[in-house]
């Protein structure tokens, strides 16, 4: 028996005594899919005859006879001076697409200049050393350097001079490399390509983000002479070239034919039993997805387990330990990963990982991107990762070419982890997830506008994004940012833009977290739109597993001050939001429903808050807070209810208020899966649907007219669900989910009718204590009125 197959037998065997030892359970629960993907071969073709003799003696050297067909084809693409991205799967070669082009041209034009963007700096550094194998045996006629926050300052004057290929992140373009533009002179009046790896990762207030420092980028490369090509790599999506086109505003050719090979691969979704069929409770994710872990890792299967957050992380870090305690391997067989180690001791767990002295480790997505780890057996998923990318690069984390490998994901009782589960054909099927940007939102463009204008002045005749770039210079003139001369508009402030500018949120407006419980110390920072849910007086703030009790709150001064503390609870804002339309974009029929996007007045104010108990979750008290009201102006998805659909429900008044507000939780979980965001990034929110101005409205959803007969008043009930995004100006969700309405209805009735519980549970329309105990069976019966449900 060859060690491939002993691979499989033994693989096979831990899958077979999983489902065997479940078996039992009821069908709802334990093994709901497991998905078979046979080996594949490669298609291989011949090196393109433009590749330079030397690249040709490398990839000889390197035991590479042939390219995968995607990998030559990405090659021609470049040759042509065309921009594209690459849609392959994990471990398909990605890299050699922009590898192979880059080298080449660099052969023959020492000069030339290529710029590789990475979102993390740990993939940078790993992008560095598979360079580096290229640059030992290609001389100094490659200059390979990374350059981040980490570069030693006496070095970065030498980069800018010397390197030909510099690998770098967002962030630091955007605060290090553009407003210095004068100090990479070399660079930009050379630069023929810009590479960003890992595209589908820049989406939402990120993505929006860097489609600004492009621009910048961009045209600052026009000012020196040069416009680059741009070369693009991502995992699987529905939409890659539209949010590739929209990143970088130029025209984009897709390459998605995949001519790697693959290897025998088993793909599991397991739900942990219900132990609470009233309540939907299910057993602890983090307790099965030990029981799954130790399964392989008994078996010596080199196994990665990965858990979406750090504390969740260091529980199985620490469970897995204790299970290897008492045997030879001993604890060590198992470590952690993740953000907050140092950097040479996650070098040490990749290299112990690739030379197979480490059996196991946990990571977080730290190791989901592409960082070097060689070939695992197994991958664990504890909890669905948020998107259906971030879940097949996880499970591509184990079995890379050769050998048989499985992954299992292992669900929580989150809303969406149980529709994956219980709707595998919809995961196994093309990608419904889209990534949209919307890098003309008014308060990130306007912050990419003082950038422009400090690294160069703004011309008349400029164009930078869509909107009317006068009158958005007239507005930084009139607050003394800018000055009006016959040639444009130049900076005149003191300050430095780009530094109070974070590419990760649309409000600088940070409150930092101070600790009091000693010497005073700023342990972190809250950006504003989280602040007073997280830190508001009296909550309990987490970081790094350590509770801390916030004793007050500076609005003015925007700093929480906090002192350490043992609490057996956390705290949960109470929120009141109100919406106002301001203007509507479109809007269509929905059956008898009515769905719309368009602009909206989002105020917000935190009344208070609940103290839950860990583990059992149990609500052990309350209390009120006093804070300003917020007031934002957003875009927005919205389903309106008329009223005559809903009385035609057999349910009072009551009922039929929780059924909507159930409904909009399911929506709101759904969405996320559709439009690739997080539940933070979108919020939800019912409110009433004001037919006219002479009808007046309380804060409970009724719309009051005259009786006609009678003349008394008559309360019609009439909601808008709202699903907003929870950033000023939007980041480009509303006019999606517009589009998507029926997908977003249909799946929405999935997940609440394929869920176990009777009457609600938070993997669906939420806890009965919060939507009733009819909330559920409302909701269902508001879909089943609606086209996109009715035939299921």
């Amino acid at each position: 028996m060859d060690a491939e197959t002993k691979a499989l037998a033994t693989v096979q065997g831990a899958l077979e005594e999983i489902r065997e030892k479940f078996k039992g359970f009821p069908a709802r629960g334990v093994v709901t899919a497991v998905k078979h993907f046979p080996a594949r071969e490669a298609r291989l073709v011949s090196f393109p005859e433009f590749l330079p003799p030397r690249i040709d003696e490398i990839l000889r050297a390197r035991g590479i006879e042939s390219l995968y067909s995607h990998q030559a084809a990405a090659c021609e693409l470049a040759r042509a001076g065309k921009n594209f991205v690459v849609v392959t799967p994990t471990a398909s070669g990605k890299t050699l697409c922009y590898n192979l082009p880059i080298l080449s041209a660099l052969i023959g034009d020492p000069e030339a200049r290529a710029l590789y963007l990475f979102p993390t700096k740990a993939l940078a550094q790993d992008q560095l050393a598979e360079l580096n194998r290229w640059t030992d045996k290609l001389g100094d006629e490659i200059r390979t350097f990374t350059y981040d926050g980490d570069t030693p300052q006496d070095a970065r004057k030498a980069i800018r001079a010397r390197g030909n290929l510099v690998i770098t992140n967002p962030d630091m373009l955007h605060t290090g490399i553009l407003p210095h533009h004068t100090k990479w002179q070399r660079l930009f009046e050379n630069l023929r390509y810009v590479v960003i790896d890992e595209l589908h990762y820049y989406r939402g207030v990120f993505g929006s983000h860097l489609g600004n420092v492009l621009r910048r980028l961009k045209r600052i490369a026009e000012f020196y002479g040069r416009r680059p090509q741009f070369i693009c790599a991502s995992a699987t999506i529905a939409n890659p070239a539209e949010l590739a086109t929209r990143i970088i505003e130029e025209n984009v050719e897709l390459l998605e034919e995949n001519g790697a090979p693959a290897a025998e691969k088993f793909f599991v979704f397991y739900n942990p039993p219900v132990v609470n069929p009233q309540l939907g409770i299910r057993r602890s994710y983090l307790n099965d997805t030990r029981r799954v872990a130790r399964t392989f890792l008994n078996r010596g299967l080199q196994s990665i387990v990965f858990a979406n957050s750090r504390l969740a992380t260091e529980i199985l870090v620490t469970y897995l330990k204790e299970d290897f305690a008492k045997i030879p391997l001993g604890p060590e067989a198992v470590r952690g990963y993740r953000g907050g180690y140092l950097p040479l001791e996650r070098r040490e767990i990749e290299r112990d990982l690739r030379e197979g002295r480490l059996l196991g480790v946990v990571a977080t997505n730290a190791l989901e991107l592409g960082i070097d780890i060689g070939s695992l057996d197994v991958a664990v998923l504890a909890g669905y990762p948020g998107t259906i990318a971030s879940t097949w690069q996880r499970a591509g984390r184990a079995g890379r070419r050769r050998g048989s490998s499985a992954a299992v994901l292992v669900a929580s009782s989150a809303p969406l982890d149980q529709f994956m589960v219980q709707n595998p054909d919809y995961f196994f099927g093309r990608s419904p997830e889209h990534g949209y940007v919307n890098p003309d939102n008014l308060f990130i463009l306007l912050n990419h506008l003082k950038c422009a204008a400090f690294e160069l002045p703004l011309r008349e005749d400029e164009k930078f994004g869509a909107l009317d770039l006068k009158r958005l210079c007239q507005h930084l003139e009139e607050i003394g940012f800018l000055h009006h001369t016959t040639d444009g508009w130049h900076w005149v402030s003191e300050s430095y833009p780009a530094d109070a500018i974070s590419l990760r949120s649309i409000s600088s407006d940070n409150f930092v977290i101070v600790d009091n419980t000693e010497e005073s110390q700023v342990i972190g920072e809250v950006d504003f739109s989280s602040a007073l849910t997280t830190v508001h007086e009296k909550a309990i703030y987490m970081q790094d597993g350590q509770q801390y009790h916030v004793e007050r709150l500076d609005y003015e001064d925007r700093k929480a001050y906090v002192k350490q503390c043992d609490s057996d609870y956390f705290t949960d804002a109470i929120s009141y939001t109100k919406i106002q339309i301001l203007q509507t974009f479109d809007q269509a029929p929905a059956g008898p429903a009515r769905k719309n996007h368009g602009e909206v007045q989002v105020n917000t104010q935190v009344v208070g808050f609940k103290k839950i108990k860990f583990h059992t979750m149990e609500n052990v008290g309350s209390g009120e807070l006093t804070l300003p009201e917020q007031e934002m102006h957003t875009t927005a998805y919205w389903l309106t209810l008329p009223r005559e659909m809903l009385e035609e429900l057999p349910y009072d008044r009551g009922a039929r208020l929780d059924g909507v507000t159930g409904l909009g939780n399911a929506l709101q979980a759904i969405a996320t899966l559709l439009v690739m965001c997080d539940a933070r990034d979108l919020g939800v929110a019912i409110g009433e649907n004001t037919v006219d101005s002479s009808q007046q409205a309380d804060a409970h959803l009724l719309v009051r007219t005259p009786n006609p007969e009678t003349r008394t008043p008559r309360v019609i009930f009439e909601p808008n669900i709202y699903l907003y995004d929870k950033y000023p100006g939007g980041v480009g969700f509303s006019e999606p989910l517009f589009r998507m309405s029926e997908t977003l209805l249909g799946n929405t009735y999935r997940l609440i009718a394929n869920c176990p519980c009777a009457s609600g549970c938070p993997s669906c329309v939420g806890p009965v204590g919060e939507i009733g105990e009819k909330g559920k069976e409302v909701a269902l019966a508001i879909l089943k009125k609606l086209p996109a449900v009715s035939c299921q």
